[in-house]
């Protein structure tokens, strides 16, 4: 599925994310000049994360009344950053073996990121929630807003039903290729892409943070909309650099209630 990797890069091409090329020096060195103390620093990126977890089976044979308990506990920390963070809860219940629940976090803060997890683990429910996957990338530019209209340069986050997350490793062949191809590659997975506009795609940028060298997430309201999507993608040129056996999650969003319940 290199070609979803590929797909993605269009996508965001497409939204301006990377039409604007900034010039650097052939050394790869760059100076960043001082600046006023009194000059305010633009906030142009965006962290996101993709937290899965699973629900130890003890949790089902707590009383009724305790998990309600824990379930409202677990709500109220979680609400409690909604003002520093765009939060989506998605439930895997029935699609995935490994994970049962997955947060969608997007913020201006690493460290709003990990506050809220460890206040959510110290919560009674968090007790019995194990960490399954966790994947940490960011935006090149300030890409997913809460409302308004979409626009190429910003993305109306979490405004589909399922959401598809794909994290994408590239085999050490793709940077062997000269780069006029690599583009060539690139452009066709976008033509790809662009016949399924019901079709969400989100690329965001994690090397760095992990092993993958990209996110790639696909929203959609039509699951079978990205099967096709994937099947064409796989017969495109760039697909034969996508390093396998690479998890793809399947998610269906819900409200955090909703979520909590589907556990048990």
């Amino acid at each position: 599925m290199d070609n979803v990797c590929k797909t993605c890069h269009n996508y965001v091409y497409e939204m301006s994310v990377f039409t604007q090329k900034k010039e650097t020096p052939e050394t790869g060195l760059r100076l960043v000049g001082e600046r006023s103390s009194a000059e305010p620093i633009p906030v142009e990126q965006q962290f996101v994360n993709f937290i899965f977890f699973r629900v130890n089976p003890e949790w089902r044979k707590l009383p009724s009344e305790t998990k309600q308990f824990a379930r409202n506990e677990f709500r109220e920390v979680f609400d409690s950053f909604r003002d520093d963070l765009m939060l989506f809860s998605y439930s895997l219940i029935g699609f995935d073996s490994k994970s049962d629940l997955m947060f969608w976090r997007v913020g201006q803060s690493l460290d709003v990121i990990q506050d809220m997890t460890s206040k959510l683990y110290q919560t009674t429910l968090g007790n019995f929630l194990e960490p399954s996957d966790n994947y940490l990338a960011v935006t090149k530019d300030m890409m997913f807003v809460l409302d308004g209209s979409q626009s190429r340069e910003h993305v109306l986050a979490g405004s589909k039903k399922y959401h598809f997350v794909y994290p994408c490793a590239k085999s050490q062949g793709w940077a062997e290729v000269p780069a006029d191809r690599r583009d060539q590659m690139i452009e066709e997975n976008f033509m790809v892409g662009k016949r399924f506009p019901n079709i969400k795609i989100h690329m965001t940028h994690a090397f760095g943070f992990s092993d993958e060298e990209y996110l790639i997430s696909f929203e959609t309201d039509e699951p079978k909309d990205f099967l096709a999507l994937a099947e064409e993608l796989r017969q495109t040129p760039a697909s034969k650099f996508t390093m396998r056996g690479m998890p793809i999650y399947t998610c269906r969003q819900r409200s955090l209630t909703e979520c909590l319940d589907s556990l048990g």
